[in-house]
């Protein structure tokens, strides 16, 4: 991701800002632009839903651009702490990212209200990535825009007072998460016993939303079905076999020479998922390095670009001449303050054939006629 610039001062700010630091303004994020909008006056917790009047002294000047009126997200004033604007002339009082959550937890329960905001926060980011590759999920019941039969949303919830345990996974468009994987203790506790390299919260919902774009505009298309068959295997194996012989056994002898990861190997779906999620990860760690100029002169000769993922770099060039060195060099910094690696990945052959089939199914659906920008 790019660093942004206060729009009243220059000074740069980041992402998940709601003031700037260097002149006080109140920030807020306009997703149709891709940028970060500074407004002199911070509007208080007693207007929800304020309206940012493009003709008000707070609108940040763009040139002579005609800029739509706009109002914060609904939600920035709840615990969500969403820094998101939207049109003044939505239907709804909720930014698009915000749209997409169906299920909130207890709030009244002690901790909750942290753990659904380090959600949102992180799904600002996941969606804002999908945003730069083209691909906008809808959301599904009653903000359903175009094809709400396929619309993605996400239920936030907890495990019940009885002990019954909250799985976290997808389901035909509805992404369930566990809120314990907000909490840094618990989440570290389960990679241990998992035996995963790294676990986040980021992460697992790239790879339960890659689970989405492979039902969204995978699936739904027979050509790219089979294209996805031929490079990950026949999703049509049981699963639920699959899964419980990956648990008993382990992953086969050998796995890490064709998967990103041991749980890639359990099943084709797995494998879809867990290299999809590595390739947003990818795409956003290039465009983040471009941004600040990172420059290596590694084994690979790095020349990180800020054209990631959209189809104008080769897959191959981009992993393995732009990402790796990168990587290498993060892991080498790691070790040099005594932390484990960031970036514990080997890169075979196989794994960036299927990166690159990845890369190719997802730009064949941004470009696809049954793809739709929701308001």
């Amino acid at each position: 991701m790019t660093p942004f610039h206060c729009t009243l001062c220059q000074a740069v700010v980041f992402f998940e800002n709601v003031e700037c630091g260097h002149c006080g303004a109140w920030l807020a994020f306009d997703p149709g632009q891709r940028r970060m909008l500074g407004f002199r006056n911070a509007l208080s917790a007693a207007e929800p839903a304020p309206t940012v009047d493009a003709a008000g002294d707070d609108q940040p000047a763009r040139g002579d651009e005609a800029v739509p009126a706009l109002r914060s997200c609904a939600n920035r004033w709840l615990h969500a702490n969403c820094n998101w604007l939207l049109d003044d002339d939505a239907p709804h009082g909720l930014c698009r990212s915000c749209r997409l959550t169906r299920t909130i937890p207890d709030l009244s329960v002690q901790g909750n209200a942290q753990r659904w905001a380090r959600i949102e926060q992180a799904k600002r980011r996941l969606v804002y990535g999908l945003d730069g590759l083209g691909l906008h999920p809808e959301p599904r019941g009653a903000w359903a825009f175009g094809d709400a039969g396929r619309g993605l949303c996400f239920d936030l919830m907890a495990d019940s007072a009885d002990g019954v345990p909250v799985r976290t996974g997808h389901d035909a468009g509805v992404v369930t998460l566990n809120i314990a994987e907000a909490d840094d203790a618990h989440r570290e506790s389960v990679r241990v016993a998992m035996g995963e390299p790294v676990r986040t919260l980021l992460g697992h919902l790239r790879h339960e939303v890659a689970h989405y774009l492979q039902y969204r505009w995978v699936e739904s298309d027979p050509a790219r079905l089979e294209q996805c068959r031929s490079v990950f295997g026949d999703e049509r194996q049981d699963y639920a076999q699959a899964l419980a012989r990956h648990y008993q056994q382990g992953p086969a002898v050998g796995w890490d020479q064709h998967h990103i990861t041991a749980y890639a190997s359990a099943h084709p779906w797995e494998d879809w998922a867990e290299t999809c999620a590595h390739w947003l990860q990818i795409v956003d760690a290039v465009e983040t390095a471009a941004a600040w100029g990172l420059r290596l002169d590694g084994p690979s000769h790095a020349r990180p670009v800020a054209t990631a993922g959209n189809g104008e770099v080769a897959t191959r060039d981009l992993v393995i001449a732009q990402w790796l060195p990168v990587a290498q060099f993060l892991n080498a910094m790691n070790r040099s303050i005594g932390v484990p690696d960031s970036y514990p990945f080997l890169m075979p052959p196989a794994v960036v054939e299927k990166l690159h089939c990845v890369a190719t199914l997802l730009a064949e659906a941004r470009q696809g006629p049954t793809l739709e920008t929701p308001p």
